[in-house]
């Protein structure tokens, strides 16, 4: 058996690192006793299928490079909704690569029955919580707006270096002159 793994992670930052998922499913393809062939790691939204990494899996399942796919959870995977993770899942089984979640015991393609319907509850959960993020967000956006906040990037302002984020704003070293820096609103 031909094990590929797949690790998804929202930032690229050091609040975020693909080696919380990757360590355990390199040890959970071990205890399957099979070859990890290649490793996928997106640092991006799992609300699209524009990541990198997940695109070049998709590919790669076509070429037969691996015939299991391990994931930490169904959310890592995507969180586009029930239609397009399901669409993904069964590109993957066409291509004969079944999937298996790290997190989620059910969730194990190579059964077929149960998994199935519960693979289709969990990809609408996982959209669901993505809903809920982008809900969340234009709420502390609209609060911050009516508190008087300054959102977004003043114009002209290219140096990434000298930006300081603050929650929802974005400050640079030029406005703090201009006015004190308030308190960071957040949108929980």
């Amino acid at each position: 058996m031909k094990i590929a793994i797949y690790a998804r992670v929202s930032k690229n930052d050091e609040s975020q690192t693909p080696e919380n998922q990757l360590l355990p499913l390199r040890e959970f393809a071990r205890s399957l006793g099979a070859e990890v062939v290649e490793e996928y790691i997106d640092f991006a939204s799992g609300g699209s299928s524009d990541r990198a990494n997940f695109l070049r899996l998709l590919d790669d399942s076509a070429k037969n490079k691996f015939n299991l796919l391990l994931i930490w959870s169904l959310d890592r995977f995507s969180r586009e909704g029930i239609s397009n993770t399901l669409g993904y899942l069964e590109r993957l089984r066409r291509n004969g690569v079944a999937i298996k979640s790290l997190q989620e015991s059910w969730l194990d393609t190579r059964d077929s029955g149960i998994g199935q319907l519960l693979l289709a509850i969990f990809s609408w959960v996982a959209g669901q919580e993505r809903q809920r993020i982008k809900e969340r967000t234009v709420a502390g956006l609209k609060r911050a707006k009516e508190a008087g906040k300054i959102l977004g990037r003043p114009a002209g302002s290219k140096d990434k270096k000298r930006r300081r984020k603050s929650g929802y704003n974005m400050r640079w070293a030029e406005d703090k002159q201009s006015s004190p820096l308030k308190t960071p609103v957040s949108a929980s």
